[in-house]
C-alpha cells in the first residue's frame, strides 16, 4: 500500500468505469475524489468506501473547479449526452488554473474528424482541445463494452437473442472492469502515455454469431444472433424513449462497426493495466444472474 499524497478527481464516478477505478485506486491506498450528480445509494457507498464525494455538474464551472482544486490527476468520462465540448472546455479551464497534472479521457474508438455520429466527432474534437493545453493527456478508445450483451439481450421462451445491426463486423468485447486497471495505471503513472490514444481491446475478436456460440457452451442454451437494420435498431430505441442524441450516435456506429472501426485486438490492458482481460467466456460467466431476464434495451422481434 502506498502512501504517497496525490489526490485524484474520477468523474462519472458511480459508472462503470469510474467505480472500478476508484476501487483499484482505493485499495492501492491512494486518496480519492469521486465526482457524482447527485447523492443517491451509489455515491453513499463510494463514501462508505472511503473516497471523498463532491456533487457537482459538468456545466457548472464553478463546481467543477471546486472539484479540481488540490487534484493532481483526474478521469473525464463524460456520458453519450449533448454537450460534451462544452464540459470539456469547462473541465480543461477548470484544470489549468487548479494547476492539476494530467487527466485520463474516456473518448471511443469510433472518434474522428469525418465520423458520422455526432458523439463520435465531438469526442475527437474534444481530444484536440486536451491536446492543447498543458495537461498530461492520455486518451481512451475502447472497442464495445462487454456490457453490452447484458443491455441489448432478450430472453424469449428459454432462448437467448441479440439482435443487433451489426451483420457480420466483428470486436473484441471489453469489459469496464478491465478498462479501470489501465485508467489507474495511467493516473498514477501519467507521463509514459502523454497525448498518447490507447484503444482498449478484449482478449479475442469475434463476430456476433460468434459470440453467440460462445455464450450458449457457457449458459447452456441456445443463443441466437438476429442481423437487424440500422432503421430497425433505431426504431426500437425511440420506442422504448432513448434521447435523440443517442439514437443517432448508436445508429452511425451500427454502421462503422460494420466497416471494421470496431475491430482489432491489442495487449493494451495487460502492457499498461498488468491484468489481463475477460474473455466473453469469463465475463457471461462473472455476470450470470444478468442473463436470466431480458435487458433493458433489446429489440423486440417483429
Amino acid at each position: 500500500m502506498t502512501h504517497d499524497d496525490r489526490l485524484f478527481l474520477v468523474t462519472g464516478a458511480t459508472g462503470k468505469t469510474g467505480s472500478g477505478t476508484i476501487d483499484l485506486l482505493l485499495r492501492r491506498g491512494h486518496r480519492v475524489r469521486a465526482m457524482v450528480h447527485r447523492e443517491d445509494a451509489r455515491s453513499r457507498s463510494l463514501a462508505e468506501a472511503g473516497a471523498e464525494v463532491v456533487v457537482s455538474d459538468f456545466h457548472d464551472l464553478d463546481g467543477v473547479a471546486a472539484a479540481l482544486q488540490g487534484v493532481t490527476g483526474a478521469y473525464l468520462c463524460y456520458p453519450i449526452h449533448p454537450g460534451l465540448i462544452e464540459a470539456t472546455t469547462y473541465f480543461a479551464q477548470a484544470a489549468t488554473e487548479a494547476g492539476v497534472r494530467s487527466v485520463v479521457n474516456m473518448s471511443q474508438i469510433s472518434a474522428r474528424r469525418e465520423a458520422g455520429s455526432d458523439a463520435a466527432r465531438q469526442h475527437w474534437l474534444s481530444e484536440r482541445l486536451l491536446d492543447r493545453t498543458d495537461l498530461l493527456t492520455a486518451h481512451l478508445r475502447p472497442t464495445f463494452f462487454a456490457e453490452w450483451l447484458t443491455s441489448w439481450w432478450e430472453v424469449r421462451d428459454g432462448e437467448g437473442y441479440l439482435r443487433l445491426p451489426f451483420g457480420e463486423g466483428r470486436h473484441a468485447p471489453i469489459a469496464s472492469a478491465d478498462q479501470a486497471h489501465v485508467i489507474a495505471a495511467v493516473l498514477l503513472d501519467p507521463e509514459p502515455h502523454d497525448r498518447a490514444v490507447l484503444t482498449l481491446h478484449g482478449p479475442v475478436e469475434l463476430n456476433h454469431q460468434d459470440i453467440a456460440r460462445t455464450m450458449a457452451g457457457t449458459l447452456g442454451f441456445p443463443v441466437h444472433y438476429e442481423p437487424i437494420s440500422v432503421e430497425e435498431f433505431a426504431s426500437a430505441m425511440a420506442e422504448r424513449g432513448l434521447p435523440a442524441h443517442l439514437i443517432q450516435h448508436l445508429s452511425n456506429v451500427a454502421v462503422d462497426y460494420r466497416n471494421g472501426v470496431f475491430a482489432g485486438t491489442n495487449d493494451n490492458v495487460e502492457k499498461i493495466g498488468h491484468h489481463a482481460p475477460l474473455s466473453v467466456e469469463q465475463f457471461v460467466l462473472a455476470n450470470r444472474p444478468e442473463f436470466d431476464t431480458s435487458g433493458p434495451y433489446f429489440a423486440p422481434a417483429p
